[in-house]
């Protein structure tokens, strides 16, 4: 740990405060969007145009890359999301917000791209494992400091909306100062739909449900918040609550699914979650039991993206795994582009309750279809089964693919002692 820290530290550093500011802001814009009478409806589109343009972005990022170079492309995307950043509070309308959100989440997945294929380079095959679990460890440290941030400016002026826009330029400092001379840039060419739903149905309809569950969490969260009169610091611990709980329950549940059936797993762990959060419902007005469930909700849904990851590859051939990366990431992006909208016409229509009510929906119909494949066909053998690699679903493409890699390295190694005398 201690070489991975010496050798990737900068990227390291750039990284949790480009989460930070990208954190900062996702949160931010939920609560001066109430403080400014923007209707539920309209914050649910500005939500939702982040997840348009970071799909846009995963699917650019690398032709953008090969024509210019990885330093050009990081530049250009960092000034784009800092100029951003300054102009919201300026240009207070919907659909202002909506154009910069889609150009921020266009922005930051470039940015993904771009420095996670850099921190792949710097790292040799034996430090890749570790590289990955504390890239993912210094993202889930940059989104939660940055719900903590809010607590120290005033929401409807114009210092938080600076601070974002400030971390996000200092970001590239380290990074662009200490990274090695710039790699070669390869992405594997993703796998069709029709090809990724024949090898396991159950993957791709779990992850385009856990792209508007993962979407609807972290959209609207902010937005529940203050349509139930949560105050500025409140909104931020139940934010936080969803990624502390996404970060701590990964281990555990990935422990447990290389010793049983995947599908069994993601029954009882999207069943947990929609019940509890369907409970939140009938315990809106209990601050503390919300918080709980925030946390549990997060612990239970979020794993569930390394799990259909795992889950397909246990049906795929080692050499078709990483291309297979490339087309749940862009199912889960195509989900959580719906998940805002859903979310906010219901809350709308019915009510501020609708915003558990739409994650328990999404998750219990996760349970119930992996119920119903557990039917279809039987579990593959535990020596038949891929690696578990956790991922969060914040990451871009490139890094889901070294997990990817890493997952079957292990599987191969793996293999090789069960066989050898």
């Amino acid at each position: 740990m201690i070489s991975v820290l010496s050798n990737s530290w900068a990227l390291l550093l750039g990284m949790m405060l480009l989460m930070l500011g990208n954190g900062l802001q996702g949160t931010l814009l939920g609560i001066r969007g109430e403080i400014e009478g923007f209707s539920t409806f309209q914050m649910s589109l500005v939500m939702s145009a982040y997840f348009i343009g970071f799909l846009g972005g995963s699917r650019m990022a690398p032709e953008m890359i090969r024509r210019v170079g990885h330093v050009r492309v990081f530049a250009a995307l960092g000034s784009l999301i800092s100029a951003v950043l300054i102009l919201y509070p300026t240009l207070l309308n919907a659909e202002a917000w909506i154009v910069g959100r889609i150009i921020i989440g266009f922005c930051f997945s470039g940015v993904y791209v771009t420095a996670e294929s850099w921190l792949n380079n710097s790292v040799t095959n034996e430090t890749r494992g570790q590289t990955l679990s504390l890239y993912m460890i210094v993202q889930m440290i940059g989104i939660v400091a940055a719900q903590g941030v809010l607590v120290l400016g005033d929401p409807s002026g114009f210092i938080l909306f600076i601070v974002p826009s400030v971390l996000v330029s200092v970001a590239f400092a380290p990074i662009l100062l200490s990274v090695s001379p710039t790699p070669a840039f390869e992405t594997t060419q993703p796998m069709t739909l029709r090809q990724l739903y024949d090898a396991s149905p159950l993957g791709v309809v779990g992850m385009f449900l856990l792209g508007g569950v993962f979407s609807a969490q972290f959209g609207m969260a902010a937005v529940y918040g203050g349509k139930i009169g949560l105050s500025v610091g409140q909104i931020s611990l139940f934010v936080s609550a969803f990624y502390v709980g996404a970060m701590l329950m990964q281990y555990p549940l990935g422990l447990a699914s290389d010793r049983m059936d995947r599908r069994l797993l993601i029954l009882v762990s999207a069943g947990l979650g929609g019940i509890s959060a369907c409970a939140a419902i009938l315990w809106e007005d209990n601050y503390v039991l919300l918080l709980a469930t925030a946390f549990f909700v997060g612990g239970t849904s979020n794993p569930l993206y390394s799990l259909f990851l795992a889950y397909t590859n246990d049906f795929l051939e080692y050499e078709d795994m990483a291309a297979a990366s490339g087309g749940m990431v862009f199912i889960n992006g195509l989900g959580a582009i719906s998940g805002p909208i859903i979310t906010g016409w219901l809350m709308t229509t019915f009510g501020p309750w609708a915003f558990f009510g739409v994650i328990s929906a999404l998750m219990l119909a996760i349970g119930g279809y992996a119920t119903f494949r557990m039917t279809q066909r039987s579990a593959p053998s535990a020596d038949e089964t891929a690696g578990f690699q956790a991922v969060m679903p914040s990451v871009s493409p490139v890094f889901v693919e070294v997990a990817q890699e890493i997952a079957i390295e292990n599987a191969i190694e793996e293999q090789l002692d069960e066989n050898s005398p």
